[in-house]
């Protein structure tokens, strides 16, 4: 593998975990801030419908599948460099799990812990065959998704990543190209498909975000059947991001353009906590916990998002890692490393 094809595909799995970061973001805020429920037939109220078919369950997938690719990309350098790689594979899960304990603690729906947990489980599939990685990886993500089962969707979605490690599929990105627009037009034709069935089952009055049994409460039967095919649909339509993703960063224009959410995704560990900080930031300064409205949860995202790109940027002109991934990689590693570029 030259250097060239080596740069595109860890820029490609940083362009796609800048990309989750957006999505999880905007999600994440309401449960931080205990949202207002939206009025009926309102902006805000267009809005959380719009979370709930097109953002919701479809970044935090992303994110868990990326985490599966690393693990491989991780795993497979460290050994063939003649590491122990996982005895560093563990200390780097081990530092994982105790983030996600202190983050847990301001963020309870946060993902570093679980990813942790899962992490170990996967662990004895790296030398498991590709092609049963794969069919094992679908067929629990196929059984989760139908069952509305979003709490174990984590694992396969790493074990897939894995597989996708396996198949070495950013590593050949450049000879890809039509394989990976046929994949991307098919997700997209499905998508569509997916998400207006989803729409024509929105319930008529807003909603709360989760799915709740034991009622006969028409607005909430309904609110289950819509909140269940999207999480059905979660994958096809979050298969369809990463391709469009990957097709848009190939190179040129645009992919300069998006440059700073490659930023973001290269301090994904930093700027995902830090969400969370400056989300109860802003609570703590404006005592937003339940006066803060849908659109208004959309502006201060955007807001937090703008601050990270210039951060990120200017942070990696200086520094080879993030501040929490430059921790992370020395408890890996047990041995101080140097974080600022030298000139």
């Amino acid at each position: 593998m030259n250097s060239i094809e080596q740069t595109r595909r860890i820029d490609a799995l940083d362009y796609l975990r800048g990309f989750a970061l957006i999505g999880i973001i905007l999600v994440n805020i309401l449960a931080l801030l205990s949202v207002q429920m939206p009025e009926p037939h309102t902006a805000n109220a267009a809005y959380q419908k719009w979370l709930y078919v097109f953002v919701e369950t479809r970044f935090f997938s992303i994110f868990s599948f990326l985490f599966g690719v690393g693990f491989y990309i991780f795993l497979s350098r460290a050994i063939s460099k003649g590491k122990n790689g996982y005895v560093l594979f563990i200390r780097r899960i081990i530092a994982l799990f105790i983030f996600g304990c202190i983050h847990h603690i301001f963020q309870p729906g946060e993902a570093l812990a679980v990813y942790a947990i899962c992490g170990l489980l996967v662990m004895p599939f790296y030398k498991v065959k590709k092609e049963i990685n794969l069919i094992v990886g679908l067929v629990l993500l196929i059984t989760f998704a139908i069952l509305s089962m979003k709490e174990l969707m984590s694992f396969p979605y790493i074990l897939l990543g894995l597989a996708a490690g396996q198949y070495r599929i950013f590593e050949k990105l450049s000879e890809q190209k039509r394989l990976i627009n046929k994949f991307t037009f098919v997700m997209f034709l499905l998508s569509v498909v997916g998400l207006t069935y989803q729409y024509m089952q929105s319930p008529l009055r807003p909603f709360y975000g989760m799915i709740l049994e034991g009622t006969d409460d028409l607005n909430v039967i309904q609110t289950n059947k819509f909140l269940k095919i999207g999480i059905m649909i979660g994958p096809i339509v979050s298969a369809f991001y990463v391709g469009l993703v990957i097709i848009l960063v190939r190179g040129g224009m645009i992919a300069k353009l998006l440059s700073p959410i490659k930023n973001l995704g290269r301090m994904a560990l930093s700027n995902y906590i830090m969400q969370t900080t400056l989300i109860l930031l802003a609570n703590v300064v404006l005592h937003l916990n339940y006066k803060i409205t849908y659109l208004e949860t959309l502006y201060l995202c955007l807001i937090i998002l703008v601050l990270q790109l210039i951060y990120s940027t200017i942070w990696l002109r200086f520094f080879k890692f993030g501040p929490l991934e430059w921790i992370w990689r020395m408890v890996t590693y047990l041995k101080r490393m140097p974080l600022r570029k030298v000139k």
